[in-house]
């Protein structure tokens, strides 16, 4: 039976991503999330998305430059990927930092059988507009890989003096646009969708039919009007749910057709979004 829908944003909630890649922030998020992390194993994880009938996007992590921590290796997210195939399917990481080394990475992603790159350019502390980072946009375009993009403002540091070094200015969204214009061949997803600067994401994926929405990190109810808006009209095309699970779970991000409780004034536009989800990434989104 084909899934019901597709989570698109889901980390780890294992110790090598919380107790390793996390340490010292996951205390801010919980606070910021209004609720704790939920732990676990891949094998609970890939029990838990079975039960819900969704596919999980897992993500791995690098961002050794700037934090100091250790990454989620891409090896350990297309082994989860191989050994539960009925539910998970993989985006890897590299570190912009890492230069040659990191163009390197994005063709062993793709001999992995992942199918993108997670970027987080506020915890990476790198500005994807600057060019010195395009080889590696280029290297996703050139081995059909989509590009994630945390955009927007962060759980992670927030409400902590100085937001725990992390800064904003590098998730807004519109330093994917001149990147998106240059590699007309890469998909961009941008993840959260991009707020406060929400409406220059819109003005983007008007404007450019390789740039994709992802919704996740927010509560349904939680979601400006003008995204809903778009969501449900000109741009629902280009929209993905996820949750950003373990921070979210995807019960609490769905429109409530698995839940049961569909979040006040929230029509059943997230539960289109949720099905679109699970079928375009076999076309257009998937390369």
């Amino acid at each position: 039976m084909a899934e019901a829908a597709i989570d698109f944003h889901v980390h780890l909630p294992t110790p090598d991503w919380l107790d390793g890649s996390m340490a010292g922030y996951v205390e801010a998020a919980e606070a910021y999330f209004r609720s704790p992390v939920q732990r676990g194993s891949l094998a609970d994880l890939a029990a838990r998305y079975r039960a819900l009938n969704v596919r999980a996007v897992l993500l791995a992590w690098d961002a050794e430059t700037a934090t100091g921590r250790p990454r989620v290796p891409n090896e350990t997210v297309a082994a989860a990927c191989r050994e539960f195939p009925d539910v998970f399917t993989g985006l890897g990481s590299v570190d912009p930092h890492k230069g040659d080394a990191a163009v390197a990475e994005v063709a062993n992603i793709a001999a992995l059988g992942l199918r993108g790159v997670k970027f987080h350019p506020s915890l990476q502390a790198f500005a994807p507009d600057d060019p010195a980072y395009w080889p590696v946009f280029a290297a996703c375009e050139q081995y059909g890989l989509l590009a994630l993009f945390h955009t927007g403002t962060s759980g992670i540091g927030a409400g902590q003096p100085g937001g725990q070094g992390i800064g904003l200015d590098y998730a807004r969204p519109i330093r994917l646009d001149a990147a998106a214009a240059a590699h007309p061949g890469l998909t961009v997803v941008a993840a959260h969708f991009g707020w406060p600067w929400h409406m220059e994401l819109v003005a983007m994926a008007l404007h450019k039919t390789n740039v994709y929405i992802d919704i996740s990190g927010w509560s349904p109810r939680r979601i400006p009007a003008e995204v809903v808006h778009e969501l449900r009209g000109r741009l629902s095309e280009q929209f993905l749910w996820g949750s950003d699970f373990p921070f979210l779970t995807p019960e609490r991000c769905s429109s409530g057709t698995r839940s049961g409780r569909s979040a006040p004034g929230f029509p059943a536009s997230i539960g289109v979004i949720e099905r679109r989800t699970a079928s375009t990434p076999r076309s257009s989104l998937w390369k």
